[in-house]
């Protein structure tokens, strides 16, 4: 696969680099990570194999494959093209040799992933191919994709070449070959303008005055474009403490909600520190950490706070249907 145009911001992702935060190596990983699973499971990948992360504000990039590929795209509402035909996501797609897939302008969400069947041959590094830009390790030589760059895939699973073969009948003239049915993006990715995000409460909630707990819940935040994949910086009614809080830096995870001195919420993501030593006033529930993942700048969100057995619920429903899927993936293609 060649590079033709990079785009804003495209990164080779897996689910994270686990296991040396206590170092303070950061996690990293894909922003969405129930669409890179998916799109992994739709071509016959592992659910952590590496993808690309493509950041849809304005124009994307477009990509050159030399040899027929079987490709998956998941995540943002956009316009897929190959070779100027429009291209469906969120199922298998066979792309023809010698073509070009193009990704256009967002329509809702903010990030796109591509997986390739086989996973794309770049390096691990402490067991992640995750790129960590700042750092400069991971992906494609620690860094975001550039024009021209070249990325070569890996062998393909069995399950990959059977859904390859299966399809492979169905090209003809048309740049690309699709099965006839898709997976809802609604069920896996329920995306919406100006969302509201569910949350439980953060270990220093009730450290801040009565005012603001009640603000925090009833008034929307704007994400400010000062936001990156380290973190979104929320502007709104500032949220005060009842009194000054001298606090030692604790471990932060993807979703908590941060309150530094200016007091305007900060939601940390994939690229977050280990540790923080800011007042957390809430952490959002891993069902909806997906959907604020493809919040555009500018947009506004909204928080509602839910028990720890609702949040535990919600996970458990998104395991089993991924668990469907892959169950559903195999009944389709081995029988």
């Amino acid at each position: 696969m060649k590079v033709l145009k990079p785009g804003l911001l495209t990164t080779v992702q897996d689910i994270g680099r686990t296991g040396y935060q206590k170092y303070g190596v950061l996690a990293s990983g894909a922003m969405d990570t129930v669409s890179l699973r998916i799109a992994n499971l739709l071509i016959g990948n592992s659910e952590n194999e590496a993808g690309l992360e493509i950041t849809l504000m304005g124009p994307g990039p477009s990509f050159y494959f030399s040899k027929t590929t079987l490709i998956a795209v998941t995540g943002a509402d956009f316009t897929l093209r190959i070779n100027d035909e429009e291209a469906p996501l969120w199922k298998p797609v066979l792309v023809k040799e010698n073509s070009t897939v193009s990704f256009g302008p967002c329509k809702l969400g903010s990030r796109a992933y591509l997986a390739a069947a086989g996973g794309f041959d770049v390096p691990a590094v402490m067991e992640s191919k995750s790129t960590y830009v700042r750092a400069g390790i991971g992906g494609h030589h620690g860094r975001a994709l550039q024009k021209e760059d070249e990325l070569s895939i890996r062998e393909m699973s069995p399950l990959s070449q059977t859904i390859l073969s299966r399809l492979s009948p169905q090209l003809g003239k048309q740049g690309f070959a699709v099965p006839k049915w898709s997976v809802s993006r609604g069920r896996f990715l329920p995306l919406k303008k100006n969302p509201v995000i569910r949350v439980l409460e953060g270990k220093q909630f009730g450290f801040f005055t009565e005012e603001s707990k009640t603000r925090f819940y009833e008034e929307t935040f704007r994400v400010t474009p000062q936001s990156d994949r380290m973190g979104y910086r929320l502007k709104g009614e500032p949220l005060e403490l009842k009194a000054p809080l001298e606090m030692v830096s604790e471990a932060v995870s993807f979703g908590t909600v941060q309150v530094p001195p200016d007091g305007n919420p900060i939601i940390l993501l994939a690229d977050r520190q280990t540790t923080g030593g800011y007042p957390r006033i809430a952490h959002i529930i891993s069902a909806d950490l997906p959907i604020v993942s493809q919040i555009m700048p500018g947009e506004q969100v909204q928080f509602e706070p839910v028990s720890l057995q609702e949040a535990e619920a919600l996970a458990i429903e998104r395991e089993q249907h991924i668990k469907e899927l892959k169950t559903r993936m195999k009944m389709e293609w081995l029988t």
